[in-house]
């Protein structure tokens, strides 16, 4: 679709790098440049960059394989292979007359057509296609992505004068459907939108913390998660960019922004320089304005710096009533209201840098961007702020803001108080099931949205709600599809979700809808496991007959969505845990979010999987060795027992596919915007070719020979210290369950042996006190006991 097969990437450092690994996530082959080295591997740089990319933590590849799709190459011996790329991207250091000289020898070797970009940060579009043929400036743009590439979702996107529209379309269209990424139109202005507006709240803070005599631990405390931002903050931030990357932003913006009214915000403070001269620029030099130590007990403890005596000391506890307040919001808007509204310190600062950030983007505009919606997802996707800056001002009322801003002599935009006087209250608006934004020319616009991307909110605004409860709606998604949103906290499993899915499954069978879609849009979790609270409380008052009636309607639940007569499509992302990879797992078809952390974790509150995960995971290993050929299953079942008995959880879609959580099959899509449409199209293509549901599976199981193995591994992995009593138990439960029960080597067992087994295990662990331990303990604390 897009005519993009063939990448090179210039420049192999940590970006270059980042980009192609990300590359190969999509399936697209490249090629990694970086300079000659003498000796019997004259790639060695790109070659160890790649190597480096395997080990990296966060992981930037899906699946370390990927790797394979990157090939190290050098400028001098490799130039022939540039003109077999599609696109070609700069990724070199941020000097103009070095990455002038790349662009020469791109011009040299590239093929007329080939699109030609620049990841730069900073460095003006103009001056790099300065020395350009017009050929290649018809083919040219910067392309910006953020680090680390894989996690992060912006992509800034500047183009010039000369650039040929359908190229950049071409790289819009690429961005958003292969590689996954939010695309942000940019001015050619310096470091673009993410990093000006970025920067200049960092600028604030410092400005601000200085007058209100706030240290380091104090600032992050208040400008992290209490206010929608990641919990890195500001300075634990500033030491993971680097404290030398940092100046060079701020330089590069105070020498450009000549003109700019707040140009004093950009100059490097002075306790920046400080530290930076003394070789503390943050986590790679091991101190910046965090710094880790070894307590006397052996035990990291990490110090934070104190400007006023220039040494590292201990982290105070911060407290405050609107950190406290904002903590206990429910929602961002909530959040960030709670902070700006409150009447302690903390609260007065969060006012005074929120009030600054919120002028300066509005005076950006048409500056930097032509709407408020690009400032907002640039921040959204780029700083991992929960509402950019314009959904911030709605969070917190404009109009009340504005009066305060003047009532401190702030000078509000001409623009916004033109808003208001109109008598539109927000920047943005609901217009029946879309959106429109405030414009900064009068008037109002569409919020503009891609082709091939469905918001489930503007769906149920649009009145296509099918039925609606505290926990899961039912959404007509159009072309003869439902749709079944989980909504309860996390998206946890509840009765109420039960109950919604088998109405879902009701209309299917009636012929009301063609086909079904599982799924939502929550950012964090399409559904982090059951309700652990509902199933303590059940288990501690003795009520197993209701358990076990419970255990049973859920299993025939998810069977029934597995051989529905109409498919049942999941499309699962985030947290998929527990319950919610049970869910996952039973359909006719997964369409998966590239960025998926899904297992099978129960044994972490001493449960095993009871609805039918343990069954389907043995089934898919089994289920498709043919009955007449003699199969040893006891290998694969000791694969699946090391999954489920150390509660392993994928790191992406890929590695969920390798474990088994998906199906060979089954569809990745990069792009979480576009999960729910691409679900629902796969569903509308099963049902118009006729789908028949498979039919039910048999296998073979090692039974009670299998079971003696994994029990062996459990003694002595306790007599070695790595395993406690109850894991023990658990992990017998486990392995019965997986064997097949207590049968002979090669007994073939049908789906409802295997459920009947896990369900009579999962009571019986749900009885032992240990268990009950380890659930309330997850309950008080979020983490796992071992006991």
């Amino acid at each position: 679709m897009s005519g993009i097969r063939r990448v090179a990437v210039l420049g192999a450092g940590v970006m270059g790098t980042g980009i192609a690994t990300h590359l190969a996530n999509a399936g697209i082959d490249s090629l990694l440049y970086d300079m000659k080295k003498e000796g019997p591997d004259p790639s060695v740089l790109a070659n160890k960059a790649i190597q480096a990319a395997g080990k990296a933590r966060p992981a930037p590849l899906f699946r370390g394989t990927d790797a394979s799709r990157i090939r190290a190459c050098n400028y001098d011996d490799d130039a022939a292979l540039l003109e077999t790329c599609d696109w070609i991207v700069e990724v070199v250091v941020e000097r103009l007359d070095i990455k002038q000289k790349v662009f020469d020898w791109v011009a040299k070797n590239r093929r007329p057509g080939s699109i030609v970009s620049s990841n730069t940060s900073g460095i003006k579009l103009a001056d790099m296609a300065a020395t350009m043929s017009e050929e290649m400036r018809r083919h040219f743009l910067v392309t910006h992505f953020f680090n680390p590439v894989r996690y992060m979702r912006l992509l800034e996107l500047v183009v010039g004068p000369d650039t040929d529209p359908a190229v950049a379309q071409q790289m819009a269209d690429f961005g958003d459907r292969v590689l996954g990424k939010g695309i942000v139109w940019c001015k050619d202005t310096p470091n673009f939108i993410a990093n000006r507006i970025g920067t200049y709240g960092m600028g604030s803070v410092f400005r601000h913390m200085k007058e209100a005599n706030l240290t380091v631990g104090q600032v992050d405390a208040i400008f992290g998660t209490p206010m929608g931002r990641p919990s890195s903050a500001v300075f634990r931030t500033a030491d993971i960019v680097g404290l030398d990357t940092l100046v060079h932003v701020f330089e590069n913006l105070h020498a450009y922004l000549v003109d700019d009214e707040e140009r004093d915000v950009f100059q490097v403070p002075d306790l920046v320089r400080t530290l930076v001269a003394a070789g503390q620029t943050g986590e790679k030099a091991g101190a910046g304005f965090y710094k880790k130590v070894k307590g006397p007990d052996g035990k990291s403890v990490i110090l934070q710096y104190d400007f006023a005596s220039g040494d590292y000391v201990a982290q105070e506890k911060v407290r405050a009533d609107s950190i406290g307040k904002a903590k206990k919001a429910e929602t961002p808007a909530g959040k960030i209201a709670a902070m700006v509204w409150g009447d302690d310190d903390a609260a007065k600062a969060a006012w005074r840098c929120t009030a600054d950030t919120l002028i300066y983007a509005a005076n950006r505009i048409p500056e930097i961007a032509d709407d408020v919606v690009n400032v907002d997802r640039a921040m959204r996707w780029g700083f991992g702020w929960e509402l950019g800056p314009f959904e911030t001002w709605d969070a917190i009322g404009v109009g009340r803001s504005v009066s305060r801003m003047q009532e401190e002599g702030r000078t509000v935009p001409q623009w916004v108080l033109d808003m208001l006087a109109s008598g539109r209250e927000t920047f943005y608006a609901r217009d029946g099931g879309s959106w429109n934004q405030a414009a900064r020319k009068g008037g109002v616009e569409p919020v503009p949205q891609y082709a091939g991307q469905i918001f489930l909110a503007d769906l149920k605004a649009a009145g296509k709600v099918v039925d609606r409860s505290v926990s899961a709606d039912l959404v007509d998604l159009g072309d003869g599809v439902l749709g079944l949103e989980f909504h309860s906290k996390m998206n946890a499993l509840d009765d109420v979700i039960f109950g919604m899915y088998g109405k879902a499954l009701d209309k299917l069978d009636a012929g009301e809808f063609e086909a079904l879609v599982v799924g939502n849009q929550d950012p964090r979790a399409f559904c982090a496991g059951a309700n652990i609270l509902m199933i303590l409380m059940g288990a501690m008052q003795g009520q197993w007959d209701q358990i076990e009636t419970q255990m049973r309607a859920l299993q025939d639940l998810v069977m029934r969505a597995k051989y529905s007569a109409r498919p049942v499509v999941t499309a699962p992302f985030g947290l998929t845990l527990g319950g919610g990879c049970e869910v996952s797992m039973h359909s006719a078809a997964t369409v998966a979010g590239g960025e998926l952390y899904m297992g099978l974790v129960e044994v972490g509150i001493g449960l095993i999987p009871g609805a039918g995960g343990c069954k389907e995971m043995v089934v898919r290993y089994l289920g498709d060795f043919p009955q007449d050929v003699e199969v040893d299953p006891n290998p694969f079942v000791q694969s699946i027992f090391q999954k489920l008995g150390l509660a392993k959880v994928s790191t992406s879609a890929e590695e969920a596919r390798d474990m088994g959580f998906l199906r060979p099959t089954d569809r990745v899509v990069t792009n979480p915007d576009r999960l729910i449409a691409e679900a629902k199209r796969t569903a509308m293509g099963l049902a118009a070719s006729g789908y028949v549901p498979a039919r039910p599976r048999t296998v073979k199981v090692p039974g009670t020979t299998g079971r003696a193995a994994i029990e062996l591994a459990l003694y002595q992995m306790q007599n070695g210290g790595f395993a406690s009593a109850h894991d023990v138990v658990v992990g017998k439960a486990l392995a019965n369950v997986l064997c097949g029960g207590d049968v002979p080597w090669g007994t073939v067992r049908t789906e409802q042996d295997l459920l009947d087994l896990e369900r009579e295990a999962f009571l019986s662990l749900a009885g032992t006190p240990a268990t009950q331990a380890r659930m309330q303990h997850m309950l008080q604390t979020g983490k796992p006991l071992r006991n």
